[in-house]
């Protein structure tokens, strides 16, 4: 069966690769912001919204007027039109409310690229990413399936992490018609209904050392009471 699946890591660009970074979360919202504008007045006038066609072919001539979206991942800002569009078409079905106009002050900022001629992969402990070339990662695993999507976030630290969507292969556990209740605990990390236990066992080693501890200050405070009197 056929899933999608999401991997988050942290990413470390270089300071060039930074500097890109913000070129590129900032022409997104240019372009999401430009269009919502252009869209918001066409429903108030004709009671219909724009479509992504016409967005999509009216953006490759915003490029000829404002020329630095030309340095930034084109990708990224067809994605950020294409998310505007999604996020209509949910509004007309009154799945949700209308989008609203981006912020350069919110907290996390974004942009969402996708794959186009193994424009997007992974290299030892580096992703390789359209106009920022190799960006070094901290790799807590391996990263199975063909990659999707990737989409690079700076969160209000200044720190940036990268989450990956892939598209992967993952076989169905077999149904056994049966059911447990579990009762999570401190002592006992698990209590199942079947009487079974599952240990907790990082907690048990903490306080079995802090109990040895506490038993010889214990043990150390009699023998000083007993001398003392």
């Amino acid at each position: 069966m056929l899933i999608n699946k999401a991997y988050k890591f942290r990413l470390y660009p270089s300071k060039e690769q930074e500097t890109l970074i913000a070129k590129t979360i900032g022409c997104s919202r240019f372009v999401f912001n430009r269009f919502l504008g252009q869209w918001n007045d066409t429903y108030q006038e004709t009671g219909k919204g724009l479509t992504y066609s016409s967005c999509s072919a009216e953006l490759t001539q915003l490029k000829k007027e404002f020329v630095w979206l030309k340095e930034v991942d084109s990708i990224a800002l067809q994605s950020s039109l294409k998310n505007l569009a999604d996020s209509f078409t949910r509004f007309f079905k009154k799945q949700n409310k209308a989008p609203r106009f981006k912020s350069k002050k919110n907290p996390v900022q974004s942009y969402t690229t996708k794959v186009t001629n193994s424009n997007i992969a992974i290299v030892d402990n580096k992703i390789k990413l359209p106009k920022l070339g190799y960006v070094r990662l901290a790799k807590s695993r391996e990263v199975e399936g063909r990659i999707l999507s990737a989409t690079v976030r700076r969160n209000p630290s200044g720190k940036f992490f990268v989450s990956i969507v892939v598209k992967t292969d993952v076989q169905p556990l077999k149904k056994t018609e049966s059911s447990i209740g579990i009762d999570l605990g401190i002592k006992d990390f698990a209590v199942f209904s079947d009487g079974h236990k599952m240990d907790n066992h990082t907690f048990t080693a903490k306080m079995e050392k802090k109990l040895r501890r506490e038993q010889r200050k214990l043990s150390r405070r009699a023998l000083n009471a007993k001398n003392n009197g």
